[in-house]
């Protein structure tokens, strides 16, 4: 057995997720698949969006689902990589922006 957490035979198991309410499965497995169609956004450009969070979220599952689904839909690897450093950056700015209020929490307590 693999002593690891994250095994990659388990993102096939996904749709396992609505045995015991198959209901609320499939309302969102109906949103997910809208939301991916064609739309304002290209599915290619919603599939770049998606590895980009992915990255972000850091969800080894959605890694490779979304890195399979960009180079399907048209998607090659200078793309996937550009979208994977916007996602570095907004996540790294996330962590400095931060940084205001711990300069406004350090001027409020500093005696």
């Amino acid at each position: 057995m693999d002593d690891h957490y994250y095994h990659s035979k388990d993102l096939g198991r996904f749709g396992e997720i609505g045995e015991n309410r198959p209901e609320l499965a499939k309302k969102f497995f109906d949103w997910y698949g809208a939301v991916f169609q064609d739309g304002a956004l290209s599915a290619r450009e919603k599939s770049l969006i998606a590895l980009a969070v992915a990255h972000a979220v850091q969800c080894p599952y959605c890694i490779d689902a979304y890195s399979k689904d960009a180079l399907e839909k048209g998607s090659d690897l200078d793309q996937m990589t550009e979208a994977v450093h916007v996602a570095a950056a907004i996540r790294g700015g996330a962590s400095l922006v931060h940084g205001v209020q711990m300069r406004t929490h350090a001027e409020r307590v500093s005696m």
